[in-house]
């Protein structure tokens, strides 16, 4: 492995193997097929991997979000940092070997892909229970979710539905946790002063359940559906002159946190308030139980 001692340039941080670094991150591929490296996303929850590495090009796609590129443009959607930030990290810590596969390049098989045949009023008694499970009052869900039935490798399954601003469902049941294209954010514009952004829609939902008494025009909201749609949410974010970001605990959660308040002191980090939990619904969850300690993983 080589080592610079000097801060690396953009063009040297995208010919890092991006193989090497993932392994560096924990990340092995689940399957390997000629060229094509397969991972369960690092970016995301998923059940199937669907995060494809080229070793040859040296470029990753992640196609459950419908992103892709070079390393950098990998490492600061994970770490949730600048470019600046980055580079100053990666000097001297990881390996500069270009990729030196030397197979051609095939074309991967068709990756299945969620279709939705149709939503509806909640009322399967599992999701019904699920929402339970997780304190999220039915009429709160009601008023946010819908009942999605799709199809997955030819069979037909039911979830949790929320969808998000282009029309695709986040889905989620209690052994499922998927997407369905297009990707993108939800917001709730109620014309406030003050927006609140949550990571996850149980999050939300949560977050709902427990401020019942506001009035409804008292925020506006933003839910990601992943921490990789920050970018995408922030021309509505900075309309607003406070922005509560109540992200998710883990490294990738907490690292958006941090870029997002070297932005603008509008940006405030609500996050301590359920620090020693993943996240706002598992707080709610375990809420009177003994706490669970979390450790950080920092950008090394």
């Amino acid at each position: 492995m080589n080592f610079r001692n000097k801060r690396l340039s953009v063009s040297e941080a995208k010919e890092i193997d991006i193989v090497h670094f993932l392994a560096d991150l924990g990340y092995e591929p689940s399957k390997i097929r000629n060229n094509d490296h397969w991972y369960f996303s690092p970016l995301r929850d998923e059940k199937t991997p669907s995060f494809k590495v080229n070793r040859k090009l040296n470029r990753w796609y992640d196609h459950g979000l419908g992103k892709g590129g070079n390393l950098v443009d990998f490492a600061i959607l994970y770490h949730g940092c600048t470019v600046s930030e980055l580079l100053q990290n990666l000097s001297g810590n990881l390996s500069l070997q270009k990729p030196s596969i030397q197979q051609s390049i095939t074309r991967p098989e068709p990756e299945n892909q969620i279709k939705i045949l149709g939503d509806f009023i909640l009322s399967s008694t599992a999701l019904l229970r699920y929402l339970q499970q997780r304190r999220i009052p039915i009429d709160i869900a009601d008023r946010y979710c819908r009942e999605v039935r799709y199809e997955l490798n030819g069979k037909v399954y039911y979830g949790i539905g929320f969808k998000n601003d282009l029309g695709g469902f986040e889905i989620r049941n209690p052994y499922f946790k998927a997407s369905s294209s297009p990707k993108g954010i939800t917001t709730i514009d109620n014309s406030a002063g003050e927006v609140i952004v949550f990571e996850g829609f149980t999050d939300f939902l949560s977050f709902k359940a427990t401020h019942q008494q506001d009035p409804e025009d008292r925020f506006d909201f933003v839910v990601l559906n992943s921490v990789s749609f920050f970018e995408t949410a922030r021309p509505f974010l900075e309309k607003h002159n406070t922005i509560r970001l109540y992200l998710d605990r883990d490294a990738t959660g907490q690292n958006c946190s941090r870029y997002a308040l070297s932005l603008s002191s509008n940006y405030k980090d609500e996050s301590s308030l359920y620090q020693n939990h993943k996240d706002f619904n598992d707080w709610i969850v375990n809420f009177g139980k003994p706490q669970r300690k979390h450790q950080k993983q920092k950008l090394k």
